[in-house]
């Protein structure tokens, strides 16, 4: 039995006008038309749907029954026909982001934040989790847009846009004699101890440093807040991007340009192509790659030190 919406939106409206004349005009038919559709949808289903005399029509008994259930075929179909364009329009949506944690305690709460202003109805779900889980999410299709270093994430299916360049600062305990300081070489961290949440910290860091310049000793952690914590107690550095500004600064420590040389982390933005074609995401990435640039170029305009 094969049904069209044509047939059933005729007969809703002969039924609820109770004249083929008046439906055909509301549905833009001739009546030969309309009068055909019923004809077509009475013989497929093998009942009696509507019963007419010379100066009405009326829904038989089956058709009585039957016209609920065409009401709620329509209906939905109308609020599925509905939701493509309020989507298409960007009144809806839902959006998966994830971010490792400098990211997510820095540019990810204005983003969001200026992103809804604009878009109120897209619904922008975020988690702050470690970078292995930005990864993991966006190959297994849990998230749509993932934030982090440049090229720590790729394989086939993965777009990446890189957003700015950040430069890596020191924070120290504001009693150390460098805070003050007007540069800070790498060579002057030398025989402190440096904590550390960066993950591949010698390969991705310390590979650019000069061997005689290293510290001598790394503490590797998982997270920039117990790093930081541990330099509350300990004399010593933590080196992190220079976003990482206002986390430092809620610590109470001084944030200082690290030189000697300046090593930088390219931040990227990586897309999901399977979820790249939603308006709701494509309207995000847009929006990520204007605002991120200029809140990178404003940053380092003021300065990220406290």
């Amino acid at each position: 039995m094969h049904v069209t919406l044509r047939q059933l939106r005729a007969f809703a409206a002969v039924v609820a006008t109770g004249s083929f004349s008046e439906a055909a005009r509301s549905l833009h038919l001739s009546q030969a038309a309309l009068s055909g559709l019923i004809k077509e949808l009475e013989t497929q289903g093998g009942v009696r749907l509507l019963d007419r005399n010379t100066r009405s029509v009326s829904a038989s008994a089956v058709g009585q029954a039957f016209e609920p259930l065409v009401r709620r075929v329509l209906s939905d179909l109308d609020e599925a026909l509905d939701s493509i364009r309020n989507l298409k329009e960007l009144r809806g949506g839902v959006v998966r982001v994830a971010a490792p944690e400098t990211l997510s305690c820095t540019l990810m709460p204005e983003l969001i934040a200026m992103y809804n202003a604009a878009h109120p109805a897209v619904d922008v779900r975020f988690e702050d989790v470690q970078m292995e889980e930005v990864r993991a999410g966006l190959g297994n299709g849990n998230v749509d847009l993932g934030f982090g270093p440049a090229r720590s994430i790729g394989g086939e299916g993965i777009a990446e846009y890189e957003l700015w360049t950040d430069p890596l600062w020191v924070a120290l305990r504001r009693d150390d004699p460098l805070a003050t300081s007007e540069t800070i070489t790498w060579k002057d961290l030398k025989e402190r101890t440096l904590f550390t949440y960066m993950r591949a910290f010698d390969a991705n860091v310390l590979s650019h440093v000069p061997l005689r310049s290293r510290p001598d000793k790394v503490v590797p952690v998982h997270r920039v807040n117990t790093a930081l914590s541990m330099l509350k107690v300990k004399p010593g550095g933590v080196v992190c991007p220079s976003m990482a500004g206002s986390i430092v600064q809620g610590f109470g420590l001084a944030f200082q340009p690290l030189r000697q040389p300046v090593v930088s982390r390219s931040i990227s933005l990586f897309v999901r192509a399977k979820s790249a074609s939603a308006p709701a995401v494509a309207s995000l990435v847009d929006f990520t790659i204007e605002f991120a640039r200029t809140w990178a170029r404003l940053g380092n305009e003021r300065g990220r030190a406290p």
